[in-house]
């Protein structure tokens, strides 16, 4: 067996480049990348093809650096785009493919606002192997079992000390002499996150949109579906849509994508359905900027709420939205109105660490807006009328399913005392993990059941209150996407979600 290697087997190191334009700066890291990537993608064929390099492979991800003496801007609304304090900000970078637009917006702000140039090279992170094929190839399956444990002796593998999340929870202490974090997610933790949306969602992260549904019935699926094909089927501009948005597909899991039809041609598909869906599937309604609708059956608690929002975070969607059934808790509730929250009770558990518990979670007004708009919109009631249907307020989170069964008291005097009207799994989860990351977030719920009041949610009664209220419900979900897509990103990213000392990335 060959002896394990030692010495670095690398590209030639780049120096780092000054850039004051951002395209250029984004150019500049889309090289470095693609050489990064090649060089590993290469050297792994000639392993696989028997070829022991000499010694170490090594690729880094490429770096942005920015020098700041003073931290005067001229827009001070904004609540992104600008460093807190004098120093050197630097953040790892990854996939420029994906998140080129994003990337030279970044970079156009952090020049508007400060009037530095960007540095750009490669730094000291190495890309994992499997980072660099994009969750399109297993590594290992192309390997013999002697190749396999020579790997780790060759290659850089994932890393979990290098993708932790203290930089978002504002825990991160940076060591003297090092630059302080220019973004929430380094490029490791990105990476990872991108490797587990494939897994979890059945699609790549290329398709998922910028305004994320989050759901816990199939039965919103279906209904979303439904209307996705029948959306396909028609050319765009013939038939009235939710916001007039011209969608030019729409991707299911296993990256099964339907082309809309035109006035040439009719809808058509390409790509193969999964022979089994995934534990979280995701549907994509897809706009050419990315300000379409994804929609993720997310099922039922908080630890797969918490797990899909940790990863769906580092694609930097503009909001998300939790559309779900819940436990009516007021006996002056019936079954099919909404709620839409203002306030949680954390008792799901799964943040507690991250987030703690004296953190409030607040209500943002620019969803609230949008959430209540879309009901006035969809069901026609508007002004006092709307009281009907809708009731703001509190929603308790619990990771027990079985609360009703706890001895009495119990939960139900702590939900009282809450000023609690509504109960579900995952909505704290959702508002809670999109304040930690920086992402607006809502919640509309609808009551399906009112176990205090002796309305369980039995199955007859339950299949067709679902039959009659989903659709309803979906589409005031469209609709506040609609209403949220017509707003400036500046406003939409609250200052209320950043903190004094935050990173310049949104």
């Amino acid at each position: 067996m060959p002896h394990r290697p030692h010495a670095l087997h690398c590209p030639a190191p780049t120096a780092s480049a000054v850039f004051t334009d951002a395209q250029a700066a984004l150019g500049q890291v889309q090289a470095l990348y693609t050489e990064a990537i090649a060089h590993l993608r290469d050297r792994l064929a000639e392993f696989i093809a028997g070829t022991l390099p000499p010694g170490r492979v090594r690729a880094c991800y490429p770096v942005v650096r920015v020098r700041i003496d003073s931290v005067v801007r001229p827009d001070s609304r904004l609540a992104y785009g600008f460093v807190a304090a004098p120093g050197v900000y630097e953040t790892s970078l990854t996939r420029p493919d994906l998140f080129a637009d994003y990337l030279r917006t970044q970079f156009q702000l952090l020049l508007d606002n400060h009037g530095v140039a960007l540095e750009i090279g490669v730094g000291e992170q190495p890309i994992a192997l499997h980072f660099g094929f994009a969750g399109q190839s297993h590594v290992e399956g192309h390997l013999g079992p002697e190749q396999r444990r020579q790997l780790r002796d060759i290659f850089d593998l994932p890393d979990l000390a290098a993708m932790d999340d203290g930089i978002a929870n504002g825990t991160h202490e940076t060591p003297d002499g090092q630059p302080l974090p220019l973004a929430l997610f380094t490029a490791p933790r990105i990476d990872y996150s991108l490797h587990r949306l494939q897994h979890y969602t059945g699609t790549a992260p290329e398709h998922f949109q910028n305004f994320v549904l989050f759901t816990n019935y199939q039965f919103y699926v279906d209904e979303f579906v439904r209307m996705a094909h029948a959306l396909m089927n028609q050319p765009a501009g013939t038939v009235p849509e939710d916001d007039e948005a011209p969608y030019t597909a729409f991707v299911e899991p296993g990256n099964v994508i339907t082309h809309r039809a035109s006035a040439q041609r009719p809808a058509h598909t390409t790509g193969q359905a999964s022979t089994r869906l995934p534990q979280m599937p995701a549907y994509h309604l897809i706009l050419p900027d990315r300000s379409g609708i994804t929609l993720v059956n997310i099922g039922v608690g908080p630890a797969n709420a918490k797990n899909i929002t940790d990863h769906i975070a580092v694609l930097r969607p503009h909001a998300w939205i939790m559309l779900g059934h819940c436990a009516g808790l007021r006996n002056s509730q019936r079954l099919g109105d909404y709620v839409l929250a203002h306030g949680y009770v954390r008792e799901d558990h799964v943040l507690d660490e991250e987030l703690p518990l004296w953190v409030p979670i607040p209500p943002l007004a620019e969803v609230q807006q949008a959430l209540e708009g879309a009901v006035a919109d969809i069901t026609q009631l508007h002004g006092y009328e709307l009281k009907r249907v809708l009731r703001t307020g509190t929603v308790a989170s619990t990771d027990n399913r079985n609360w009703e069964l706890l001895p009495y008291p119990g939960p139900d005097r702590r939900f009282s005392q809450s000023r609690a009207i509504a109960l579900d799994m995952e909505s704290a989860t959702v508002a809670a993990n999109g304040f930690r990351f920086r992402v607006p977030y809502g919640t509309l719920l609808c009551v399906s059941d009112k176990p205090l009041h002796g309305e369980l949610k039995l199955p007859g009664m339950a299949d067709r209150f679902y039959r009659q209220q989903v659709e309803q419900h979906l589409r005031i979900g469209l609709r506040a996407i609609a209403r949220l897509r017509q707003q400036s990103m500046g406003r939409l990213h609250s200052r209320k979600l950043r903190s004094f000392d935050e990173v310049a990335f949104q």
